[in-house]
């Protein structure tokens, strides 16, 4: 799950200068946009003067002339109309420019994920990666939205207030400026406290998002195993623990928002009004003073107040920013490759010298490794559950990077060859195939259109596919639901399997591609292996020794060790560990015991 970071006022900072970064593909049109802000606030401004000129000039001293209060009128009301017009275009520009950087954003982020390595995913739930390039980044398009346009239209106006202000009287004008430290105050306090609650909210709607997702992908498991409960139990304690971030949130702003900002416009009204009060014992007052005074004084806390409501998604956005660009800095990517296109891949000779690999860097899983497999042949990997095999694979398929040692191809390291080189020359079947949306065809190809619809036909035909596949509704252009959910285990795994082929690999690697296989498929399926292995380099994962009795050579894995190699006859002849698995496979009962107790020595 996600650890919560309490951000600093300097990260806020370069946070906010690195989203306001994005801005600059969208120069002209910000300027527009800040064009027609200027604009709106000028009419803001204009309407109070405006109304402070009928009544000083015009409605005290009775001069009631027609034409002046006319032109004076339909001013009024055309600066009113434009300025609904202005507000109109200035929220569709800023709305506009808030949905193409977030797009953007998007598209960095999802562009970045594919780049990332697979231990960043073993240490990640993928529910937070997702809450990631959805959630936060619709945060983040509210402070473009919302809080930029509000921020610097609020600004505008009070900076133009407070001029308006001077204009009308320097000396009261002066002494408002005394609420600015006190407004200041207050948003420094918010911000200083709001910024870790939302950070701790942000981190809480991650993890219900995780808990979500991990519960839909295993809803067959927990059903089985009746552990609804139990789940049921932790998505309501982080549940409770979002919805306590919140309340203090709230509490906050309860406090600090509205009130706090209503209290100091009541002192600056009471301390307006006596001012004029106090006066007007002296010496006359003008009333459009005295009302475009209070006017401005009630519009310089309006701007005060959206911004104050708009902190709280100003917070949100730096938080979720800030989640968003740790996804993008993370530099836990991909094993690098060779950029040069001159290694090629064209014997596919595989050996491993002396490879010693570890996941955490503390514990090691593979411990100096070394085995040749040599063109046409094929090498299986045997040995109980965390003996290795699977870590063999990912290096050999540069999923992950591995530390002493060096795999050679064709007399080459793997390092020195460049990423569409491994991933064209080198094919891959998992035990549990991914299928993506779309069709039979689209999955075999995987949307490669130059692919036709024959070889796709042909490579189905090669694995024995097309058996099934012609008996559905659509054959070839069969809708595929999610992971493929509606075909079988061996239907999805002879679909990869033409997926494979049709990509014509010079190396052929089978992670237990038939342990969930019924015996029928499984038949279809190893007939198919014998062609696809034939001048193919093969590097096979088994549980079943019965299915790699016909390997050139059969490696035995023991907590990392290769302890046993040979064929299959020699390995018999050893009556090792391979002799004692093989024996408890075919039912021999007395076998079971000394397994155990070869087991306890290895161990």
């Amino acid at each position: 799950m996600d650890k919560t970071i309490k951000l600093t006022s300097e990260q806020q900072r370069k946070v906010l200068f690195r989203l306001l970064g994005y801005i600059k593909p969208h120069k002209k049109a910000v300027m527009i946009a800040f064009g027609l802000l200027l604009l709106s606030t000028l009419g803001e401004l204009a309407g109070p003067y405006l109304i402070k000129i009928f009544i000083d000039d015009y409605l005290t001293p009775r001069n009631l002339e027609v034409q002046p209060l006319m032109v004076l009128g339909i001013t009024y009301i055309l600066i009113q109309i434009m300025n609904v017009v202005i507000m109109y275009f200035q929220l569709f520009k800023f709305q506009e420019i808030a949905l193409y950087i977030i797009q953007q954003l998007r598209v960095d982020v999802f562009t970045k994920i594919h780049t990332l390595g697979l231990r960043y995913f073993d240490k990640i739930p993928a529910g937070s990666i997702v809450s990631r390039v959805t959630n936060d980044t619709e945060a983040i398009k509210d402070m473009f939205v919302s809080v930029l346009a509000t921020f610097i239209q609020s600004g505008f106006m009070i900076f133009g207030i407070i001029i308006a202000m001077f204009v009308l009287n320097v000396k009261l004008g002066a002494i408002c400026l005394i609420l600015l430290p006190i407004l200041g105050f207050i948003i420094y306090t918010y911000r200083k406290y709001s910024a870790n609650f939302y950070q701790d909210i942000r981190e809480r709607l991650s993890q219900l998002n995780a808990k979500l997702s991990e519960s839909l992908q295993g809803m067959n498991i927990i059903q089985v195993f009746r552990q609804e409960k139990r789940l049921k139990t932790e998505f309501d304690d982080i549940n409770t623990k979002h919805y306590n971030a919140g309340m203090r949130n709230i509490k906050l702003e309860g406090l600090l928002l509205r009130p706090a900002i209503d209290l100091v416009y009541v002192l600056g009204l009471i301390f307006v009004l006596s001012y004029f009060g106090i006066s007007s014992f002296a010496n006359p007052i003008e009333i459009g003073v005295l009302y475009a005074f209070v006017s401005y004084l009630d519009r310089f806390f309006e701007p005060v107040n959206n911004m104050m409501m708009r902190l709280s998604l100003y917070q949100q956005a730096i938080v979720s920013a800030f989640r968003v660009f740790t996804v993008l800095d993370e530099e836990d990517v991909e094993p690098s490759l060779a950029l040069n296109r001159e290694n090629k891949i064209k014997n596919g000779v595989i050996e491993f010298k002396n490879v010693t690999f570890s996941y955490d860097g503390k514990q090691d899983v593979l411990k100096n490794i070394s085995f040749t497999a040599r063109e046409g042949e094929t090498v299986a990997l045997v040995g109980h559950t965390g003996s290795g095999k699977s870590s063999i694979v990912n290096l050999l398929m540069r999923f992950y990077d591995f530390g002493k040692g060096d795999i050679l191809i064709d007399g080459k390291s793997l390092k020195s060859f460049n990423k569409s080189e491994l991933r064209e020359r080198m094919g891959l079947v998992l035990q549990d195939p991914f299928l993506f949306y779309g069709t039979v065809k689209d999955n075999i190809r995987l949307y490669n259109k130059e692919i036709t619809d024959e070889e796709v036909i042909e490579a189905a035909k090669f694995v024995q596919a097309n058996q099934f596949i012609e008996k559905l509704e659509d054959q070839y252009n069969h809708k595929v639901v999610e992971r493929g959910s509606a075909f079988s285990s061996g239907q999805r795994q002879l679909i990869a399997f033409a997926r494979t082929i049709l990509t014509n690999p010079k190396v052929l690697i089978l992670d237990e591609a038939t342990a969930n296989i019924d015996t029928e498929t499984e038949e279809a399926i190893q007939f198919a292996l014998s062609k696809m292995r034939k001048g193919r380099t093969t590097i096979a994962i088994a549980h079943r020794l019965s299915t790699i009795q016909d390997a050139d050579l059969i490696l035995v894995l023991h907590k990392g060790n290769i302890v046993e190699r040979g064929n299959h006859q020699q390995l018999l002849q050893q009556r090792g560990l391979y002799y004692k698995m093989y024996l408890l496979q075919n039912g021999a009962a007395d076998s079971i015991e000394e397994t155990v107790e070869h087991k306890v020595e290895l161990t």
